[in-house]
Formats: structure tokens, sequence, C-alpha cells
């Protein structure tokens, strides 16, 4: 220790070399446990498969079968016109009982969204469905405060929820009401599908990660006895479970998964059905996808950072405690990917660090199992859900790209999720897109704010590859592989998101030199 503290450059090395290991070691930890949750689901698949073929089979001998009870489905829309009808026309189909269906527009819109929304609502009262159009002085609590205020007039004893993006299957409480029958359990979710995920790269990138989490992570959690989450939509509520949990809150962004997770402390079960897909529309946007990402990221720290203290106090095993905390705080990952880039540079740096290149072969092996942790989700989603599999896991590198090029974005929102509470619920585009065409007639509605970070993802690219070229000559071979996947990861995001940002300026200009035209021509 004298010798270290006794020469500055040598403490300098050694910090640098623990801090770079400290934030491999931290995703060694996240990337480690999505073997732990693989394992679990192969080992509990079976039971969760046998649950739902029993409680469809008791559901039907049982009186529920011909006394269904009330449901109230909510849709929380806001400026959706592109897909407001899909979702009344999907809603409307389902195969249950008019007199014990109520749906609720919950509308917070500000566009001619209304106006469809009103006149759809009426048109489908005439033919005999109970549908009552919600419209709010002001959005405060956003979808929660929506949520809730429809809560306080809703009939049903269970509340089925969509967002505006989903397009639920006809026989959707058919297979999830059942579950009811059990009084303990106080929240069904379903997996959810996609419309659109052959539209790009991105959209095909986005259904392989969303497909992780819901076949395998939800899976593995509640077939295990562990924490989930509702995720937002797709699922049903018992009334009675959230006023015990305390309601809906507005003071994260992620309601859902603070919801979750108080009802669950409080005694509640909440269920996964993998065999029920709902399928939903996703982004097509770089900027979309970031601000989604932004405010998933965002709101779980927020909700980490309020569940942590009564979870630890809670009556569960330190395993279930540990995997609540791991599910709470992942998106602590994209800080410290960061991290491990900007340090890399200067790690290779130091000097006489070729006599520590321990340090770079320990980084190879924790970066490779923390890589090739979700790629084994990514395959086993695949594998799982669809028989084609083989020919869908080509594109599993592409999604570790986008996971990596986002770490910026990602990492900023962690740190206003460490630091504040609520913030503006920014809602994700819907254009109702199915073909390449469809985009570009829809897309000037709903501009979103310009993004600024490009740039910056862009200068982490060039960072990257810097490192990567320092690297490649050197000791630091060890970590090349990584370095690249880094640098390819903000090349991607940065360049599709000043393309769209150019494109936004472009037509903007073009558009104001139109109208100016016109004008003239007059």
């Amino acid at each position: 220790m004298p010798v270290v503290f006794g020469n500055p450059d040598t403490f300098f090395h050694y910090a640098l070399s623990s801090l770079y290991l400290l934030c491999l070691s931290g995703l060694f930890l996240y990337g480690t446990n999505c073997y732990v949750l693989l394992l679990r689901f192969r080992r509990y698949r079976r039971k969760g498969l046998l649950e739902y073929r029993r409680v469809l089979r008791e559901f039907e001998a049982s009186p529920w079968h011909n006394d269904l009870p009330q449901v109230t489905i909510q849709l929380p829309i806001y400026n959706e016109r592109y897909v407001i009808r899909r979702l009344l026309e999907a809603v409307c189909a389902l195969d249950y009982p008019r007199d014990r269906l109520e749906i609720q527009l919950l509308d917070d819109s500000t566009d001619d969204t209304v106006e469809i929304a009103h006149a759809l609502a009426a048109h489908y009262r005439e033919q005999g469905l109970s549908i009552i159009h919600v419209r709010r002085n002001n959005r405060h609590g956003f979808k929660a405060g929506a949520l809730k205020e429809g809560m306080e007039t809703a009939r049903g004893e269970f509340l089925a929820i969509f967002d505006a993006d989903f397009v639920p299957p006809a026989d959707f409480l058919r297979k999830t009401i059942p579950y009811f029958r059990n009084p303990k359990v106080g929240m069904v979710q379903s997996r959810w599908g996609h419309t659109n995920p052959d539209y790009s790269l991105l959209t095909r990138t986005q259904s392989i990660g969303i497909d992780a989490h819901f076949s395998i992570e939800q899976g593995a959690r509640s077939w295990s006895g562990l924490f989930l989450n509702f995720n937002g939509t797709a699922g049903i509520w018992r009334r009675h479970a959230i006023i015990d949990a305390g309601g809906w809150q507005a003071d994260t962004l992620t309601e859902d998964m603070d919801l979750s997770y108080r009802a669950q402390l409080a005694g509640w079960q909440l269920k996964y059905v993998l065999e029920v897909a709902c399928p939903a529309e996703l982004p097509v946007q770089v900027a979309a996808f970031k601000s989604q990402q932004f405010r998933w990221a965002k709101g779980s720290i927020q909700t980490a950072r309020k569940i942590i203290p009564p979870l630890l106090r809670a009556d569960c095993s330190w395993f279930a405690k540990y995997q609540a905390i791991l599910h709470l705080t992942h998106y602590l990952i994209h800080p410290l990917m960061l991290a491990t880039i900007v340090l890399s540079l200067p790690l290779m740096h130091a000097h006489n660090w070729q006599h520590r290149s321990w340090v770079l072969v320990v980084a190879f092996f924790l970066f490779a199992f923390s890589t090739f942790g979700p790629s084994s989700l990514y395959v086993s989603s695949q594998r799982v859900l669809y028989p084609d599999w083989r020919s869908r896991i080509r594109w599993i590198p592409l999604v570790t790209l986008v996971g990596t090029g986002i770490a910026l974005s990602n990492s900023r929102a962690v740190v206003e999720g460490l630091l504040f509470s609520g913030g503006n619920f920014i809602r994700t585009p819907k254009f109702d897109i199915r073909r390449p065409g469809d985009l570009q007639n829809k897309l000037r509605s709903y501009w979103l704010k310009l993004d600024l970070l490009p740039p910056l993802e862009l200068a982490l690219g060039v960072y990257a590859l810097l490192a990567l070229t320092m690297a490649s000559t050197t000791l630091g071979i060890w970590i090349s592989p990584f370095l690249f996947i880094y640098a390819c990861g903000f090349f991607y995001i940065s360049l599709r998101g000043i393309g769209e940002s150019m494109e936004r300026i472009t037509w903007k200009f073009g558009g104001t030199q139109a109208v100016k035209s016109a004008q003239e021509r007059k």
C-alpha cells in the first residue's frame, strides 16, 4: 500500500483499473442473471402450461362460465388519430356478453382524435355496446391520472387496460378472466405480440427484445414465485387489488411497475399467461424508440427508489428480494456500459498497463458473460415462440448493437430517475404502420421533440473506434470485440437519429417554402 499511495501515477492506474473492473462486475451481475432466469424458465415452463390448461378446464366446469363477471375495458388515449379506429374495432369484437362489458375511452387528446373517438363511440353505442367517451379538463397524472379517474365511475369488478396501439384478440377475456376465480389473484398479464415486426431492421430488433422479456423473463418470474410486473397494457386488474395497493399513483413514469410491486407487497398474486398474445405496433423511428426506452428507464429507477425500502422489509425470501432489485434496477446496465467505454481509452494509455494485462483478460471474460447472457434469452425466446426461429436469430447481433447504441440516452434517464420523481409522460407516436410507404404521409402529424443526443452518440462512436484502433495494436485486443460492438451501436443509432432530424428539418423548410409559393401565386 505505501507503494501505491506514494506514487500518484501508480495510485491513479490502480484506481482506474479498479473502477473499470467494478463497472464490468456490475454488467456481469446483470448478464449472469439472464442465465438464472433462463434456467428457471426451463424448469417451470411445464408448470405454467399445466396451470393454464387447468384454469381453463376448471373454468368451463364452474358457475362462472355461465355467469361471467362485469368487466370494464379502459382505453387511455392521447392524440391517436391513426390507431383509435383499429383499437375500438378489436375491443368491440371481444367475445364477451355485452351486458357484462363496459368500455371507457379515457381521452386526453388535444387534436382531432377527440372528434373521431366521439363519433366511433356513438357508432358502437348504436350497436348495443356500453361505451363511454370520458374527457378531462387537464392531464394531471397523465396515464395514471386518467386510469384513476376512470376507475371512479367504472362498473366492472375487473379492469382490462389496452393502450391505443394494441389489438386484443377476440378470445382475450375468455382466456384471462378464468384466473380470477382464485380470489388471491390481483392481475393477469398477457404476452405482447407485434403488428409490424418486419417493417424495418429497427422493428425486428425490438420484437426480439420484447419477445425475450415476455416469453422468458416474465414466465420465469411468474411461474417460480418471483416478483413480476404489469406492463401497462394488455392485462386485467381486479379492482379491489388496485384499491388495496393504494391505487394508481403518478410519482413515477412507470405507474404500472409501481402498482405491481405495491400489490404484491400487499399480498396479491400476479399471473402471466404466455399462451395469450396481444399484438401491438412497434415504434418505427429511432427517436420514438429512444423516447419510449427513456421513459421506461427513468420510471424503473424512480420505482426502485420508492419500492426497494419496503421490499427489503417484506416477508419473502432473500432470493426473491435479490431478483426484484435486479428487475427494478435493470437499466443501470446503460451507465455501466457507458462508463466502460469512457474508461477503456485512458486504461490503455496508463503507464506500464501492459504489466497488468490481467485486467484486460478479466475484462474479456466479464464482457463475454455479460454479452452472451441477454443473447441466450433472445435465442431461447425465438425458439419458444416461432417454428422458423432459426431464420430469426440472425438478427440478434443487431439487437445487441441497438442495446448498446442507446446507452447514452438511457444513462441520462437513469440519472434523472435517481434525482427526480415524476416527469412529463412523452407518448410514443403510433401510425398504424403496416407497409414502408405508410409512414411518410403520417409522420408529419406527430413529430417528436428534436433529439439533441445523436451528435454526442456519434462522438462516442468515434471514441470507441479510437479505443478499438489502439486496442487492436496492443494487448488490448482482449477487449477489441466489445469496443467494436459499442462503436457500431453508437454509429447506427446516431446516424439513424441524424437522418430523421435532417428529414424533419428538410420537410419543415420545404413545407414553409411551399406555403409561401402558394401565397405568392394567389
